[in-house]
């Protein structure tokens, strides 16, 4: 029989009966693919017949019965002792998650080719295998072989106690494997090269990765498996394959930076079991990643001394106090429309910033060519870094630097006004620890500040005071 032809959305997995050039459920456009339709084997999928005969573990202790089948459970009775975390033995990496990785769960590690997803992966391999505890992983590839997973383990010092590794693609093959050794932790490379051969459509199609995806979270969920899961990102940003796969899983973590530079930060978009906004620092290294404990350290370093356009902030990034510097540049444009470009800060945000700096501020601005650039490829959602950047354009507008041992922080409003941010303790300890001896910061803050000692704290009210103490207005 002629298998009959639907249409999925690459975004978010719409199914629907014909194409169009937009997506009716999303609204992106150009993202509705042509597909065959396929129909779910009657025995269902094989993480159920894997959990249903206890070929694995038990799931009687986690509310699943001996056939297979889920029995609703009292809220009240339910015991979370059971959903322990362990440590991955990357304390950047435990951060984001939230304080660990939680047994059972499904987590997905995104980024760009050669950005370091399967050299973190397999480093976790080396770590575990030296821990007291017994804990053994399998290591599944779809596309490199067992001998390339053994060289670059020889590069990475992965000796391989209590590793194993699979070069397999078929699903079916990897349930039968896992359900045989029986493994703590599954790493798949990558979700793109695994199919169903149940299913007429080629790997990595919209069908494949969400048929793959949901057995191995039947998988993770029944039998307690820790299963991390590599996802490609396109040219986009985004996780290649349909958008749903992230809704799918527990977590999502990105790795962001460039390849040819040294260093990454793995950020969570998504997590079940801990917050969001934890970043994780590392740097590539010939033998591998290694932690960044102290990224102010790593952004500041190589700062310009005495530069126009560089301003210093603090910002919080979860729990954690960060140092990052906020470079501008202004130049004047003989365009009918200047030129805008910011990198690091949300754009409309740097826009308003910028007509807030010419209404408030005094400066003619808008006929001027602007970019601003956050250094060390970190984004920065907090509001604390709008002085900042209005410094660091006014410094760059007047051509003059501003103070070399002063941080500042506080958010701008569209009156010009300074308004006061949260963490103020937090953030004036960091700059402190820095070596940093002054810092701009407004003035509604004054009350319950524990200053640190040798620090000078500078109040301002608007972003006119701002610009001069900050030493950036032209000299008589």
């Amino acid at each position: 029989m002629k298998p009959r032809i639907t249409f999925f959305c690459t975004d978010c997995g719409n199914e629907q009966p014909k194409w169009t050039g937009q997506c009716s459920a999303c609204g992106a456009w150009n993202t509705v693919v042509e597909q065959p339709s396929y129909t779910k084997p009657k025995g269902g999928s094989s993480a159920g017949k894997v959990a249903g005969g206890g070929a694995i573990r038990s799931g009687a202790s986690r509310g699943v019965a001996r056939d297979g089948r889920s029995k609703p459970r009292e809220l009240l009775n339910l015991d979370t002792t059971k959903e322990i975390r362990f440590s991955s033995g990357f304390g950047e990496l435990d951060r984001v998650l939230g304080g660990g990785a939680v047994t059972g769960s499904l987590v997905l590690v995104g980024g760009a080719p050669g950005i370091g997803k399967s050299t973190l992966l397999l480093q976790i391999c080396g770590i575990i295998e030296n821990k007291k505890e017994q804990m053994k992983v399998l290591y599944v590839s779809g596309e490199e072989s067992e001998r390339q997973i053994k060289m670059r383990a020889e590069r990475l010092g992965v000796k391989g106690n209590s590793v194993y590794v699979l070069a397999e693609t078929e699903i079916n093959e990897i349930i039968e494997h896992t359900a045989e050794l029986n493994p703590d932790i599954l790493i798949i490379d990558s979700i793109q090269t695994l199919y169903n051969p149940e299913l007429t459509a080629s790997p990595g199609s919209v069908g494949q990765v969400k048929d793959c995806t949901m057995t191995l979270l039947r998988l993770s969920k029944d039998v307690g498996v820790t299963v991390f899961l590599v996802g490609h990102v396109n040219k986009e940003g985004a996780i290649a394959g349909p958008k749903v796969l992230e809704h799918m899983v527990d977590c999502v973590l990105y790795f962001e930076g460039e390849s040819s530079m040294n260093y990454r930060i793995l950020r969570a978009a998504k997590n079940r079991y801990g917050s969001t906004n934890e970043i994780g620092v590392f740097e590539m290294l010939d033998i591998g990643l290694a932690e960044v404990p102290n990224p102010s350290e790593m952004l500041l370093s190589g700062r310009p001394a005495m530069t126009p356009g560089t301003c210093v902030t603090c910002v919080i990034e979860g729990t954690r106090p960060i140092l990052a510097e906020i470079q501008a540049l202004v130049t004047p444009s003989s365009a009918n429309m200047p030129r805008r470009n910011s990198n690091g800060i949300e754009y409309n945000r740097a826009m308003m910033l910028l007509a807030v700096l010419q209404q408030r501020g005094g400066l003619r601005i808008g006929g001027c060519d602007a970019y601003i650039n956050v250094i060390g490829g970190l984004s920065l959602d907090d509001p604390g870094a709008d002085l900042a950047t209005i410094l660091a354009l006014a410094s760059a507008y007047k051509d003059k630097p501003l103070r070399d041992d002063a941080a500042v922080f506080g958010e701008v409003g569209l009156t010009g006004e300074l308004r006061q941010v949260s963490q103020v303790n937090q953030r004036l300890a960091e700059i402190s620890r820095m070596g940093f001896k002054k810092c701009i910061m407004p003035s509604q803050t004054k009350s319950k500040l524990q200053i640190p000692d040798g620090l000078d704290i500078i109040h301002v009210k608007n972003i006119t005071e701002a610009i001069k103490v900050s030493n950036c207005e032209k000299s008589t």
